[in-house]
């Protein structure tokens, strides 16, 4: 076994009045692939720093062995006085020698940086990939890593999995990315209400570890409440008599009592919950042939796509190819170049967007939920803010608190509380893991598991993109835009089909046209649509045009808060109607559906 690189021993620390760490011994040895988790808040990025020295703690001995390199990368990197990207990168060089440019240049461009491009004009991407390069580009022998994956695309984080793989020192890493964690880690640290856990496994056995741990947890604390139980009867029943010899019985009961008050009891997870609006029609969104250009370039082209009802639908792709873009034409905030998008009926959208433009860095937490007031409506549903805050795990001391102090993660889990405070059909998120901690990413999660209605989701994450979609369209930076059926892993096994099938002129059955229809198996005969189905191609348009007419109407009688008072029989009579409406325009929009999906494979 090769010596500690580093050691803690008996590290503790307290954060103001709270104990952060206690007794924490940490050793770490070449060659190890280590990754620390816990939840958002438990100390992960401080431990990080008490081991480069940054951050003193109370108590306890740190050992660096000497001449090892300790490179570490922040969270938030700091590019004061950086200059160009090549400059800020070569700081890392240990020694500036001949071909020191060379190298930072060869591995710019391993991320498509530019040399010369000012640190201060970067994208929150781009400032993440410089920062890796530079940790990366000098001789370190351990490096950590605090949340490494964020704002980077699919091609740099299986860019840094190659990286780390080639590494041969020791890694320490942070991440929330499950697919990223597994790949790279062979230990697992667990930092859990002060306590420091080791597993000498990879994450990929994270989770059924951890349910052992808690089901003993639970265990020993179903034991010591049925051991507080006998001895306070015992303390009541039998104390008279022998008083002056039971004396330290009743000590350790008080004993008892005070280790069960004291226990740190595990954090409750983030109580998120999505409620839905009235349903929406059939039809959702239907993209024809749609183009989008910011001067000479192209985002995506000529490029179609049906979303019905309950759909949920990944988008995935390099950074700046176009994601948010593509969100924004679909759901009709931009408007195409070229094509047209039809928006289907009574839509109630909740969009959560990658710039979180919601969040004013000077408003509090308070202003966010509730525009300051004490009371918020939920569902429909009147709750006092400090409550609803609560679901969301945040302490009413932090109600004042100014959005600008709150951690990436705080401020994520504040903005998916304001966005599902508001029922809605249609859910559009934009990178809405990032800085989410583990155990909320399980709530949200099981939230759209159980979520009725549909979902247009933009993320970078692997395992979350897995778990959650039944399509995903793929951006890949060169202007086209493909759907695929499943979820990542699924459209890397259908690429892989398709590259080897581009020569061909169909796709064969259960992939998708470079349109994101449904392609024809090779050798189908292809079916005409006969003249009733073209006749009703004609006619329905107009048909569901005046079945949208009259929902809108009706819904805007029964808008009227007077209404019932005023007129019960005709509010009734409304209701019914609108009942009706909305079902006639459904069905109008689902055999639309399957005609247009005919015309299609017909090649009419």
């Amino acid at each position: 076994m090769s010596p500690p690189l580093i050691t803690l021993k008996d590290i503790a620390l307290r954060i103001d009045t709270q104990p952060l760490f206690r007794n924490l011994d940490l050793v770490v040895r070449d060659g190890d692939r280590m990754c620390l988790v816990g939840r958002n808040g438990s100390g992960k990025s401080t431990l990080l720093k008490v081991i480069t020295g940054t951050v003193e703690p109370d108590q306890g001995d740190r050992f660096i062995h000497p001449g090892c390199r300790v490179v570490y990368l922040p969270q938030e990197p700091d590019f004061a006085d950086a200059g160009s990207v090549a400059e800020f990168v070569a700081s890392g060089l240990t020694e500036v020698d001949a071909d020191a440019r060379h190298r930072v240049e060869a591995i710019l461009a391993e991320v498509g940086l530019v040399p010369d491009l000012s640190t201060a004009t970067l994208s929150g991407g781009e400032a993440r990939r410089a920062s890796l390069v530079r940790a990366l580009v000098g001789d370190a022998d351990v490096l950590l890593l605090d949340e490494p994956t964020n704002h980077l695309d699919l091609p740099t984080i299986e860019w840094l999995e190659e990286r780390i793989a080639q590494f041969r020192g020791a890694v320490l890493v942070i991440s929330h990315d499950r697919r990223f964690l597994e790949r790279v880690t062979r230990t697992t640290l667990w930092l859990d209400r002060g306590v420091l856990r080791r597993m000498d496994k990879g994450f990929a056995h994270f989770e059924s570890w951890q349910q052992e741990v808690e089901a003993a947890e639970d265990a020993e604390r179903r034991k010591l409440d049925r051991k507080i139980a006998a001895e306070a009867r015992w303390a009541v029943e039998g104390i008279t008599a022998r008083r002056k010899r039971n004396q330290g019985r009743l000590r350790a009961l008080a004993a008892m009592r005070q280790k069960k008050a004291e226990a740190i009891k595990r954090q409750g997870t983030a109580a998120i919950r999505m409620a839905e609006d009235e349903r929406s029609g059939k039809l959702v969104i239907e993209a024809r042939s749609i183009t989008k250009r910011y001067g000479e370039r192209v985002l995506f082209e000529n490029f179609s796509t049906r979303i019905a009802r309950g759909d949920r639908v990944g988008i995935i792709g390099p950074n700046g190819s176009g994601k948010s873009t593509l969100v924004k034409v679909l759901i009709g905030e931009l408007a195409p170049d070229d094509g047209t998008v039809r928006l289907g009926s009574g839509l109630s959208v909740a969009y959560l967007d990658q710039g979180r433009t919601a969040l004013r860095p000077e408003a509090t937490v308070k202003d966010i939920l509730s525009d300051g007031n004490d009371h918020v409506d939920v569902h429909g549903v009147r709750r006092h803010v400090a409550s609803y805050a609560k679901d969301f795990l945040f302490a009413p001391s932090l109600l004042d608190a100014p959005v600008h102090s709150l951690s990436g993660g705080e401020r994520n889990r504040l903005l998916l509380a304001r966005t599902l405070a508001r029922p809605a059909n249609f859910l559009v998120l934009d990178e809405p893991t990032n800085d989410l901690d583990m155990d909320t990413l399980d709530v949200l999660e099981d939230i759209l598991g159980d979520y009725k209605g549909t979902v247009l989701l933009v993320s970078h994450d692997r395992d979350f993109l897995d778990r959650i979609v039944t399509s995903t369209i793929a951006l890949e930076g060169d202007g086209s835009a493909i759907e695929y059926a499943g979820g990542y892993s699924d459209y890397l096994t259908q690429r892989k089909t398709r590259n080897r099938t581009a020569k061909q002129q169909q796709p064969k059955a259960g992939t998708r046209t470079s349109h994101g229809l449904p392609g024809k198996p090779q050798g189908s005969r292809s079916t005409r649509l006969s003249y009733k189905h073209k006749h009703r191609l004609k006619t329905l348009p107009q048909e569901m045009e005046e079945a949208e007419k009259l929902v809108t109407a009706l819904e805007h009688m029964l808008g009227d808060p007077t209404l019932y008072e005023r007129d019960p029989a005709r509010f009734d009579k409304a209701s019914k109607a609108l009942g009706e409406a909305q079902a006639r325009l459904a069905a109008l929009e689902e055999e639309w559906l399957e005609l247009e999906i005919l015309r299609e494979e017909a090649g009419e």
